[in-house]
């Protein structure tokens, strides 16, 4: 039988996992950074190139954009509520964002040539800079931003989380299914 979600995969139910999960998919797309970085002096905007830059441009377009939606209109108001310790650490990391966001703003139109062929090289350093910027970033969130929610965030608030990031994203959140269990 075709099993269609991956079991592992954290769900809405979760998500302090779901964000997580989204940090790998994030140190995933820069490593592609990366290697496309090392890519392209020998290869130019060859078919492998073109293929890299529209896989980094459809995450972080998409994906990243909600991602830090999450955080910072869901996850941070509510972490707010339940501990003043968090207010530097969130401030720092909705800095992060608007650091982060700058650079892709530069960093997007140089992808979106190499993804239409118009395009063979990239700065190495705003590459580094936006890898280096989210690799920081990345390990202060796993390291301090989500435990601190895993201890002080409370079942409603993650509930109120997981549905407006399931809402962000156009989910029906829970599935129907589980909605019918729960109210029997």
């Amino acid at each position: 039988m075709l099993e269609l979600l991956d079991r592992d995969t954290p769900t809405f139910d979760d998500p302090v996992g779901m964000l997580r999960a989204c940090h790998v998919r994030i140190e995933r797309q820069l490593m592609t950074l990366e290697r496309l970085l090392r890519h392209l002096p020998e290869h130019g905007a060859d078919e492998k190139a073109r293929a890299a830059a529209r896989g980094i441009l459809r995450y972080f377009d998409a994906s990243a954009p909600n991602h830090h939606a999450d955080e910072e209109a869901s996850l941070f108001p509510r972490l707010l509520m339940r501990t003043s310790d968090a207010q530097a650490i969130l401030a720092r990391l909705h800095a992060d964002h608007d650091r982060l966001d700058a650079c892709w703003r530069r960093l997007r139109p140089l992808l979106a040539g190499i993804a239409s062929g118009q395009r063979a090289n990239l700065p190495p350093a705003l590459a580094h800079e936006f890898a280096d910027g989210y690799g920081e970033h990345i390990r202060t969130e796993n390291d301090t931003l989500l435990p601190l929610c895993s201890e002080r965030l409370t079942r409603e608030d993650l509930d109120a989380i997981g549905a407006e990031m399931a809402a962000r994203r156009n989910v029906a959140w829970p599935p129907a299914a589980r909605a019918q269990i729960t109210r029997e």
